[in-house]
């Protein structure tokens, strides 16, 4: 299994570097961030800092979206940090939560998400396709390769990661519905006359590590429940469109939102947001990874067992640095 750390960008810059490098020295692989650019900094001007500055740690947005940027500048700016420094860079991708709903803008399509996944990959490994009718290609690009990886919940998108994505991004740490998911994208996948095992799998979810006790585990969850809450907004979405009891997703995962009343995204991803209260701690236990070393060795067990090929730890909360270090120390080595 490999491992990935997630942040957010927020200033100052140099700051979310030195951790990306803490996670290198600890042995994680990959180094994801938001990217939402009214919230946080400008993502990619950070993973050319973080690129510069470390050895072999792969970075990428989790996740970007069509959206807010046109195909081709996307292409282009992964393509000339892999011309930069060897091919280091993978595409987190989905249809846009923050960044698209805090500038007004709904969240696109999945046929619009396809045809940007595929638009996007050909462009940056340097082939020619077609962007809204014109032929492109960046003609610069020798020797580009970038990895597409789709976070997806529902049927529709689940099925689309399966045909399409080189990767799987599923942002919860629950067995259970991981199971579901991962079993979807592969018969999707199989569908398509793919070899499902080709589609990497990433789950991603924040870990805190602490001793296993009521007063250290209650602390954990305070400092996680903001993630009940970001994945609460796709749910959302899912129940909309499908409905709670239709079946065509598991209540395991749609049911803990009856309370949740708005979202703020002025607090999105950080702890204490207010407009997760909702969230219970069931929810909290179940997608995210809380408590001692053995307790998380266990589930990540788990995970990979059902096929998981990375977990991307969320670092959002008090103990960045000591969780990353644990990690290093005692988790890593036993799964890598």
């Amino acid at each position: 299994m490999d491992f990935g750390l997630v942040l957010q960008t927020d200033p100052p810059g140099a700051t979310t570097v030195g951790l990306m490098r803490r996670a290198e020295r600890n042995g994680f692989r990959y180094g994801w961030t938001f990217d939402s650019p009214v919230l946080w900094q400008e993502p990619y001007v950070i993973h050319s800092r973080i690129l510069a500055e470390t050895d072999r740690l792969t970075v990428g947005p989790m996740v970007t979206n069509p959206g807010t940027r046109s195909w081709e500048v996307t292409a282009s700016t992964f393509a000339t940090l892999n011309e930069m420094y060897g091919n280091r860079t993978v595409c987190g991708i989905g249809r846009g939560d923050s960044a698209m709903r805090v500038a007004g803008r709904p969240p696109t399509t999945l046929a619009r998400l396809g045809e940007a996944m595929r638009t996007i990959r050909e462009l940056a490994e340097g082939r020619e396709t077609v962007v809204d009718g014109t032929p492109l290609r960046l003609p610069w690009v020798v020797g580009g390769r970038l990895p597409v990886w789709m976070a997806a919940y529902g049927p529709k998108a689940l099925a689309l990661a399966g045909r399409e994505a080189d990767g799987f991004i599923l942002q919860l740490a629950d067995p259970l519905l991981t199971a579901w998911m991962v079993r979807a994208v592969r018969e999707a996948a199989a569908g398509a006359g793919r070899d499902p095992a080709e589609v990497t799998v990433c789950v991603a979810a924040p870990a805190y590590v602490c001793e296993d006790t009521p007063e250290a585990l209650a602390h954990a969850r305070e400092q996680c429940r903001w993630f009940g809450g970001m994945v609460g907004n796709h749910v959302a979405d899912l129940v909309a469109r499908y409905g709670e009891h239709s079946g065509a997703v598991p209540e395991a995962l749609t049911s803990y939102i009856k309370e949740r009343d708005g979202y703020d995204y002025a607090h999105h991803g950080r702890a204490g947001n207010p407009d997760t209260a909702f969230v219970p701690d069931g929810i909290v236990d179940r997608f995210c990874l809380l408590g001692p070393v053995s307790a998380q060795l266990a589930r990540l067990r788990e995970l990979a067992d059902l096929g998981v090929d990375q977990f991307a730890l969320y670092a959002m909360h008090d103990a960045k640095e000591a969780t990353v270090d644990a990690y290093g120390a005692s988790v890593v080595p036993e799964l890598a």
